[in-house]
């Protein structure tokens, strides 16, 4: 009975969570001028790290509620006529410069949880001519995406908002090719949180509670099969928040992000496996 009592609490959390999430990423997108404890929109692009003149390629519509927390983009993963993934892909910045990477040949899949960034990403891409793009609605715990039909799987300031980690790392090595890429930026600890602190929805909305410590966050990602993990920068995100409450937070857990790759085989493995590309295009129901 304390074990089923448990599960219940556990499921009965994460959709608290993610009913908080939903709120706080619905209001990034509708209201994208409202002050937020984390930078929001082109500034925030520029503070991360994005170029000037790559945004400047952009819609509007896109950047606008931009709330990455980094520029994982200098991972350079993304090769011409690749199949791209973008988990968490709001209001599809990384969606479009991903669209651009790939070219005509290749094929860009963002998915979302929020409706508002939905139709804000659908819309850009489809008024500005990015026809190599899909944008769905889906759980990142559970991918409507094709076993082992991705080339590069990117994610920006997303999987920290997630409460099972370990099952959204699982999704994504499943979904990747052998030799497949994950190349990502998020928020880890370098201290870890209370559980009390765990236990708060609205805490979670605001990126640092649902994060990590930087090792147990590796361990995740190796844990689910990948290999070759490699930090390429570390980056105080949070010094950039206008809320002295939110710096505070950020200082006391040591909260910070990181932009790391990955391969979800060895060498070995693809040449064992081959490397077929099984993608088909997704519904947009």
């Amino acid at each position: 009975m304390v074990m089923l009592a448990q599960m219940k609490n556990k499921k009965a959390l994460a959709e608290k969570i993610h009913v908080a999430v939903c709120q706080m990423y619905e209001a990034v997108s509708v209201n994208p001028l409202q002050n937020f404890h984390f930078p929001v929109g082109l500034h925030a692009a520029l503070t991360v790290g994005y170029p000037k003149k790559l945004l400047a390629t952009l819609p509007s519509l896109a950047v606008e509620s931009f709330a990455g927390v980094s520029y994982h983009f200098k991972n350079n993963t993304i090769k011409r006529g690749d199949v791209v993934l973008d988990i968490g892909s709001g209001s599809g910045t990384d969606v479009l410069i991903a669209s651009q990477l790939v070219g005509r040949e290749g094929k860009v899949i963002g998915v979302d949880i929020t409706d508002a960034m939905i139709a804000k990403a659908r819309k850009a891409s489809s008024n500005n001519g990015f026809s190599n793009v899909v944008i769905l609605k889906a759980d990142v715990e559970s991918l409507p995406i094709e076993d082992e039909s991705v080339d590069v799987v990117i994610s920006n300031g997303v999987i920290n908002l997630v409460p099972d980690k370990e099952k959204v790392f699982s999704e994504i090595y499943r979904v990747l090719k052998p030799g497949g890429k994950l190349s990502l930026a998020d928020i880890v600890l370098g201290n870890p949180i209370s559980k009390e602190s765990r236990n708060d929805p609205k805490l979670w909305a605001e990126c640092v509670v649902g994060a990590t410590l930087e090792e147990g966050y590796f361990r995740l990602i190796e844990r689910a099969g990948f290999v070759d993990v490699n930090v390429i920068e570390r980056f105080d995100y949070f010094s950039h928040s206008s809320a002295e409450n939110t710096r505070a937070v950020a200082r006391e857990y040591n909260a910070h992000a990181i932009v790391l790759t990955a391969k979800n085989l060895t060498e070995q493995k693809i040449q064992a496996k081959g490397g077929e590309n099984k993608w088909q295009k997704p519904s947009m129901e």
